[in-house]
């Protein structure tokens, strides 16, 4: 299996959260389905207000999530549709608590609605 480069920094950024023992928080889920979680830890010399952010979608198949330095500002919930070039959709509500998180540097997570049997989870991380 092949992993493209957003893939396996998603996959480092999950371990790495795994090997501190960082804790993360329960959010509300979003209409629909998803869920969200936010990850208790700053990023180094990140700023999502004035840099913007990555968006990790793991098992990817063609999905796509941009999450923008204006979504972070305006700090209210939104929820994005990440069908890209996948031959099915699936929606990412991120919460106003969640853009509050991104607001201060640290990444967060959250978990797309069921769309043809399955989710995938989503990092999204300030650069």
């Amino acid at each position: 299996m092949t992993m493209t480069r957003k893939e396996f920094f998603g996959t480092v950024v999950s371990w790495s959260i795994g090997a501190l023992g960082l804790t993360t928080l329960a959010a509300s889920t979003g209409c629909g389905g998803s869920s969200s979680t936010s990850v208790d830890a700053p990023a180094s010399g990140a700023n999502c207000v004035q840099n913007g952010t990555n968006v990790t979608i793991a098992s990817n198949h063609g999905h796509v999530m941009m999450v923008s330095k204006g979504d972070v500002a305006a700090g209210v919930d939104k929820t994005y549709d990440i069908t890209g070039t996948a031959s099915h959709s699936h929606s990412v509500t991120i919460t106003a608590a969640l853009f509050a998180k991104l607001a201060t540097n640290m990444s967060v997570m959250a978990t797309s609605t069921v769309g043809n049997g399955h989710t995938h989870d989503i990092t999204v991380v300030c650069v």
